[in-house]
């Protein structure tokens, strides 16, 4: 008790909160029977950061900001479930075999219990340091990512009676987590999602067989071969699936959509699930959107310093439209978001209209799509401009009337951020004026066209170089790069280990191509030019484009020269 009035002076003498809000959280705390450091951090009365560092030095504790670049010990992963880890918010971030210690994060230092369960678990003394939930959560996501995730267990004595058997129902937000006590193909379904997660998959894809059910997972836009689950149970995991979506079960002829929401712990993640029936059974595939992945900020997504001093320049415009161009995945909503963080503020109103929401972003009105209930991408941009806005984001420009609201917004004073399907920044000009919209119009409310692609990046893990062979110098000359201009002049690659999943590669970044609707561009624009004749003028007056941007990080040793060829065209000459 003395302990715990020390604690209470400690928190009121530091300014982190007042006598009255410590008085509702001890009051909270009787009722719930919850420690003070869980009640504080529950109800958001103090900020996380400050109060671990506060508890962290009353304790003498170590306080570790992060927990990048720690591995967590393999007894740890082998003893505790990953349940367990994961709901008391507990992670073994090093062995001291020396004492027979294990040094543990604990982000509540107060809660002991789940410390003494742990030690038990383990069997050895547990020395706790503190870190901040995130970091915790994010670590036991890099700790289990290779564990295997018991297919074979998941199907053990599973009878044909019981998979035919199948009709349990979901609840409106499932957790992951919580597998203990559930059927084993209830289970199954819930490891396939959990390992997609860790495995940061975009894409689950289940793919029927004459003799099995084969798993695919999309990794960094690479689809990969992951479990085979026997043919027997191939129909209850997608009944599964379906009663996940809500969709109809017994109709197994017709393709279907449907969406679920899933929890891991805390954090909440959409699917968009669609099934098409094919010769040996539905095939499924789930798109899945994590609403707690993290938004990137323009020093974090791959732009070079004159390419940000661009984008920043026309961000900050108080009107006009800046369109993002490139193929389905290649990170086009991902840039679209830095740049809505960059600008955003209070003093800004900012509408999106998308389809689906990918990320929320605190202070911005997003809204969703509903093309059944009539709320088009051209319904909600009508509606945006009686909503008074100063920036408004559209998912995608599709047809005309999108376009002609669109530049008709750009025209009146709002700055308006869109994305178009085309292969490049020019060809983006020429798709308004082919869907009909007026030279003149697209010249005087467009000030820039961004192409992007997504390439890997070499695995820091495994990355090595070697002096480049006689194919790969044809290649780098074909490319245009001199050997001299590699890093150390040798070729990179990655190798191959289990952080990679032996690819070799480890994370994305992206490839830019920018261009700014200066005068020479809308004097070709009034001319009707080609997309042709308006890319070899611009490249001419220095434009970056896709290609030479890929060789750019080529030559920086962040990817490889097979995936800038990949995703790249040759450009004209």
């Amino acid at each position: 008790m003395i302990l715990l009035e020390k604690l209470e002076e400690k928190l009121l003498s530091s300014g982190l909160l007042d006598k009255k809000k410590l008085q509702e959280a001890l009051r909270q705390k009787e009722i719930s029977g919850q420690t003070l450091d869980r009640v504080l951090l529950g109800k958001g009365l103090v900020p996380e950061e400050p109060l671990l560092q506060l508890l962290a030095d009353f304790f003498g504790y170590e306080y570790l900001p992060s927990l990048a670049g720690r591995s967590a010990p393999p007894e740890f992963i082998q003893k505790v479930p990953v349940q367990f880890a994961r709901s008391q918010h507990l992670a073994g971030i090093e062995m001291r075999p020396d004492r027979g210690v294990m040094v543990v994060a604990t982000c509540t230092p107060l809660d002991v219990q789940p410390m003494d369960d742990l030690a038990a678990i383990l069997g050895c003394d547990v020395e706790p340091v503190v870190a901040s939930r995130g970091e915790i959560a994010a670590f036991i996501n890099r700790a289990y990512r290779h564990k295997a995730d018991g297919v074979d267990e998941a199907l053990e004595g599973i009878e044909e009676e019981d998979i035919l058997g199948l009709t349990a129902q979901i609840e409106e937000s499932e957790d992951l987590l919580d597998t203990a006590n559930k059927a084993p193909i209830i289970k199954l379904v819930n490891m396939l999602l959990f390992q997609a997660l860790k495995l940061r998959a975009s894409d689950i894809h289940l793919q029927p067989f004459g003799d099995h059910l084969q798993v695919r997972m999309r990794i960094d836009g690479v689809l990969y071969d992951m479990q085979t689950i026997p043919k027997k149970a191939q129909e209850a995991v997608i009944s599964r699936i379906k009663v996940m979506g809500k969709m109809d079960i017994a109709e197994r002829r017709l393709p279907q959509d449907g969406r679920a929401s899933i929890r891991i712990g805390e954090g909440d993640v959409d699917c968009r699930i669609s099934s098409i029936p094919s010769a040996y059974g539905e095939r499924i595939v789930i798109r899945i959107l994590d609403k707690t992945a993290k938004i990137f900020t323009l020093d974090e997504i791959g732009l070079a310093p004159e390419q940000r001093a661009t984008l920043e320049k026309y961000i900050h415009y108080s009107h006009g439209i800046i369109f993002l161009t490139g193929p389905t995945g290649s990170g086009k909503t991902t840039t679209l978001y830095a740049a809505l963080s960059a600008i955003n503020s209070k003093e800004k109103n900012i509408l999106t209209i998308e389809d689906p929401i990918e990320y929320h972003l605190e202070g911005v009105s997003q809204v969703q799509v509903s093309t059944k209930k009539g709320l088009t991408f051209a319904a909600g941009l009508r509606s945006f401009l009686r909503q008074d806005p100063d920036v408004m984001m559209v998912g995608e420009v599709r047809d005309r009337e999108t376009a002609d609201i669109a530049i008709r917004a750009a025209l009146t004073g709002h700055l308006v951020f869109s994305t178009v399907h085309t292969n490049d920044s020019a060809s983006t000009v020429t798709r308004m004026i082919d869907i009909g919209i007026e030279p003149y119009l697209v010249s005087s409310s467009l000030i820039l066209v961004i192409a992007q692609r997504l390439v890997r990046l070499i695995c820091p893990h495994c990355k090595e170089g070697h002096p480049p062979t006689k194919e790969e110098l044809l290649r780098l000359e074909d490319l245009g790069i001199d050997p001299d201009e590699l890093p150390q002049g040798k070729v990179w690659r990655g190798a191959g280990c289990d952080e990679c999943f032996n690819s070799g590669f480890a994370g994305r970044t992206a490839l830019y191509e920018m261009l700014p609707i200066e005068e020479p561009v809308r004097e070709k624009i009034m001319q009707k030019a080609s997309a042709t004749e308006i890319k070899v003028d611009a490249i001419k007056r220095g434009l970056v484009t896709l290609r030479m941007d890929g060789i750019r990080k080529v030559k920086q040793g962040l990817t490889t020269m097979d995936e800038v060829l990949r995703v790249t065209q040759r450009d004209i000459a």
